[in-house]
This record gives C-alpha cells, sequence and structure tokens, in this order.
C-alpha cells in the first residue's frame, strides 16, 4: 500500500484546523509542506507554511513532508528544522554544483531529519543518480512545480519507472515520491511506475469526505 502526503496548498483561510484536523482522521500520512520563495518558482507561500507547519506540530503528532521550492535552501533548512519534520525535501536545480547537493544532505540529516531530493520535470532522472545512496526520498515532479491544481504531465511516469528499475539494480533503499496532478485518475500510473508515496491536494481538499479518497489513493 503506498502513502499518502497531503499538500495544504490550497487550504481555504479561516478552515484551517477544521481541514487539518479532517486530514489526521481520514488517516493522510503526512502533510506535505509546499514552501515556495517567490523566486525558485513564481509563487510565494513561505510565511504561510511557517504558520501552517507551527499551527500543525500544535495539535497534530502527524509528520511534516516538507517541500522546499527555493533559491536560498540554506536559510529555509533552518527555518524549517525548527518544527522537527519527518523530511525535509530539497531541489537539485536550486543548487550550484555537486559539492552544494552533498552540504544540504548532510545538513539535514545531522539534525535527525530525513532527506529528500527533487527533480523538476526537465531535469533528466540519471542527473541524480549519484545522490541516491545518501537519501531517504526522491520527489518526482509530475507538473511544473510552483502551482496547485495542473495536470499530471504523462511522460514523467516513464520517469518514476526508470528510478524505480535502478533503484531496485542497485538494491538501494529510497522512497520515491510523486508530486503534481495526483488524483483517482492518475494515481494508478504513478503507482505501477513504482511511486510509493503520493503528493496529492486539489483531489482531497475539493472533496467532500477526505477518508474516502485517502483510502481509494491508498490501494
Amino acid at each position: 500500500m503506498v502513502e499518502i502526503s497531503t499538500s495544504i496548498l490550497s487550504v481555504i483561510k479561516g478552515e484551517e484546523s477544521k481541514t487539518f484536523f479532517g486530514l489526521e482522521k481520514a488517516k493522510t500520512d503526512y502533510f506535505h509542506i509546499d514552501v515556495m520563495d517567490g523566486k525558485f518558482v513564481e509563487k510565494n507561500t513561505y510565511n504561510k507554511m511557517l504558520e501552517y507547519a507551527s499551527y500543525i506540530k500544535r495539535i497534530s503528532n502527524l509528520p511534516l513532508d516538507v517541500h522546499l521550492m527555493v533559491k536560498n535552501v540554506d536559510e529555509s533548512i533552518e527555518d524549517f528544522l525548527a518544527f522537527s519534520p519527518n523530511i525535509i525535501t530539497f531541489h537539485y536545480e536550486a543548487c550550484k554544483n555537486k559539492e552544494e547537493v552533498m552540504k544540504y544532505i548532510k545538513k539535514i540529516k545531522e539534525n535527525n531529519c530525513k532527506v529528500g531530493l527533487s527533480i523538476k520535470p526537465e531535469t533528466d532522472i540519471e542527473e541524480i543518480y549519484e545522490f541516491l545512496p545518501y537519501i531517504h526520498m526522491c520527489l518526482i515532479m509530475t507538473v511544473e512545480p510552483g502551482k496547485g491544481g495542473q495536470t499530471l504531465l504523462v511522460n514523467m511516469v516513464d520517469k518514476i519507472s526508470k528510478l524505480k528499475k535502478y533503484v531496485d539494480e542497485n538494491n538501494l533503499e529510497i522512497d520515491i515520491e510523486a508530486d503534481g496532478g495526483i488524483n483517482l485518475k492518475t494515481a494508478d500510473a504513478v503507482k505501477d511506475a513504482g511511486a510509493n508515496i503520493l503528493v496529492s491536494g486539489t483531489a482531497i481538499l475539493i472533496a467532500k469526505d477526505y477518508k474516502t479518497i485517502i483510502d481509494e489513493l491508498k490501494k
């Protein structure tokens, strides 16, 4: 069974408490924190996500799955480590060189947090193979990062398959997370390709019953 990380990007203002409690009751596995700085991606959710992460830590024991879509990775790691997340994922494309990628991996691990590395749709999966032995999760963006409610890019399913094949052939223990355009129509394709954590936001939050859709996505 796959795990579900619910993106809280499109939570309605004023309904945060009701939504977070509802998602916990519906047994989402993680709260997915989409951190955007208005530079690496167009949208800026930075302060909103600091606020949401702080609030969730006060009311819930569910793990935080922090996804940094930012240029200043160093500073953002510092800011979100304060909430003791389960995992912090940063973007390969935000790093100047391989040394910087390894620096951030080391920094996150030294703070007793799991490490995820994410790639945008245009980045070849082979570019990050060398880092896989050092991380806990690879996040494949199945849409262009920065906006909620987009349609899944079908060719990203092949990228997930290629990663899964490499992981299996090299006996690596790593989670594969798919993020973007995941709903009941697209979930089976990414699961069959090898993703074992699905990020879904809009599809879950617009549902009348969170549990029904989360259960369906997990199947």
